[in-house]
């Protein structure tokens, strides 16, 4: 009997030993889930699945006007009986000639009969069939805008359909949308107001030029195309569709190539708006950073900013810095956009930031992003079809090295011909990104997102929770009593245990097949 108790018990000891042996055992679901994911790396179609059904949070950094596929642009053009001009590709009012082949500025509907003149638009409208060597992608990007502007006029409210329905099927769950709300109404006050280089005198007599009527204006047009959003994704009904889950807030956006007195008057605009509409949370400065007026004003820019923000000290910002190249500008361009960005507009995220390392003392400035906890806003495919800038040459990895937080975003996905997943794919192939370093970005997307509350990561960081939900199991549908408190509180943590929630499902499903 005690000899086969010996035999019984070596036995054990050696199948103990052997099942610690096999890979997986023991380890936990967000392990598996990452092991799965590298062994499919010579796979590219497992691996764009895996990418395409991972939870990404939040989408940081979206311009609604190049969100839309060029496809719908041509149908609102054709709704509302618009034109095209064939040699500019630029969508003009009616009337329209005839679909003819001769017809010069023919009806955009004429498109859908025409596949010539439909491939034409698409191409013109955006980065596809665009080939590096024979035209700038700058260039191409940025003429764009100007081509199909017309047609999103009367369907910003379709506009936020169609980007709501791409985020859901990206598996984001919020996305901040970069729009001039106010059709440029604010810069018009700013021209009748003029220009006075005593920034409090000038806010006095915008503020006195009925600009609260302005923001009053903007409210009322977001209610209704959020309305439009709404009826187009059936919301509320029994068949609503998944975009309908997708929560969206706006930045408003202020063309910075505009003449210094509507720029300012753009710049206060944003803060008043972000002030009275919850649904704006902050505001950003848009046009290319390379031109002549934005490189001319740029530190007269940061200084409004810092002159109004002490003003509006709840409005958040967010800016485009650092969207350049070497060649793209001369050396001295490059050498002061991001750090004045930070140091003086106070900015708490960096839209691009391409040329930080070109910046006046480039890793100082990084440890100062990293401990002020400033994130960029990476953008991969923009910054390779516009700047040319990617793979090794691409700073995303300098940021991570130093611990500057970082999250990936779209820019202006119709445009770019891409989408979040594509986003992700590119972070994986051309950077090296693992599993954990995507679960990190997108749970930093939210974590610096805009929205009010506290964060469910004590003091920001997300290897501990707060007090209030740390035994919170996101395997289950509801939290402690104490957490839900808390919850209840904060749109942010309301968010990111949502996507605590997702992450645990997702990690179940793939951590079952992990190899």
């Amino acid at each position: 009997m005690v000899k086969r108790s010996r035999v019984t018990l070596s036995g054990m000891v050696l199948g103990l030993a052997t099942l610690g042996s096999v890979p997986g055992l023991g380890q936990t679901a967000e392990q598996r889930t990452a092991r799965y994911f590298q062994s499919v790396q010579p796979h590219p179609g497992l691996r764009q699945a895996f990418l395409r059904q991972m939870p990404k949070g939040g989408d940081l950094h979206n311009h609604l006007g190049g969100a839309i596929y060029a496809e719908s642009m041509i149908a609102f053009a054709a709704q509302d009986g618009s034109c095209v001009e064939r040699t500019s590709q630029r969508v003009l009012p009616g009337p329209c000639e005839p679909c003819k082949a001769e017809s010069k500025i023919p009806q955009a509907s004429c498109a859908f009969q025409d596949p010539v003149l439909y491939g034409q638009l698409v191409d013109a409208w955006s980065m596809r069939n665009w080939e590096r060597g024979m035209e700038s992608g700058h260039d191409h990007f940025f003429a764009t805008f100007g081509k199909f502007s017309g047609a999103m006029t009367r369907h910003t409210g379709d506009a936020l359909a169609e980007a709501a329905s791409r985020a859901a099927a990206d598996h984001l769950q919020y996305v901040e949308l970069m729009q001039t709300v106010d059709g440029l109404q604010s810069a018009l006050l700013g021209t009748k107001t003029g220009w006075n280089d005593d920034f409090g005198e000038m806010r006095k007599q915008l503020l006195a030029g009925k600009m609260s009527e302005i923001v009053a204006a903007a409210r009322q047009r977001t209610d209704e195309d959020e309305a439009q959003k709404q009826k187009v994704l059936h919301c509320w009904t029994s068949e609503a569709q998944p975009g309908c889950q997708v929560t969206l807030r706006y930045l408003y956006q202020v063309l910075r190539g505009l003449p210094r007195e509507q720029v300012f008057a753009q710049i206060l605009f944003g803060f008043e708006l972000a002030r009275a509409e919850h649904r704006f949370v902050g505001l950003n400065l848009v046009m290319p950073e390379d031109w002549y007026v934005p490189m001319r004003d740029f530190d007269l820019h940061m200084r409004e900013i810092e002159f109004l923000r002490k003003l509006y000290p709840e409005v958040h910002i967010t800016l485009h810095a650092g969207e350049l190249a070497v060649g793209l500008v001369p050396p001295e361009g490059l050498r002061f956009h991001i750090r004045e960005s930070i140091e003086l507009a106070g900015a708490e995220r960096i839209g691009h930031g391409v040329d930080v390392m070109h910046e006046r003392d480039p890793l100082q400035l990084l440890q100062e992003m990293a401990k002020k906890n400033v994130l960029v806003e990476i953008c991969l495919t923009s910054n390779d079809v516009i700047l040319g800038v990617g793979g090794k040459n691409h700073p995303l990895a300098d940021y991570l090295r130093a611990r500057v937080p970082v999250a990936l975003a779209t820019d202006d996905e119709g445009v770019a011909r891409s989408d979040m997943t594509q986003e992700f794919v590119r972070a994986v192939d051309e950077q090296g990104l693992a599993y954990p370093e995507l679960k990190k970005v997108a749970r930093a997307s939210l974590e610096h997102s805009f929205l009010p509350g506290a964060s469910w990561w004590a003091q920001g960081k997300q290897n501990q929770r707060v007090a209030a939900c740390a035994a919170a199991d996101a395997t289950k549908a509801t939290a402690s009593k104490a957490c839900q408190e808390f919850l209840a509180g904060s749109e942010r943590a309301q968010m990111q245990w949502k996507l605590e929630q997702e992450f645990a499902a997702f990690e179940k499903q793939y951590g079952a097949v992990a190899p």
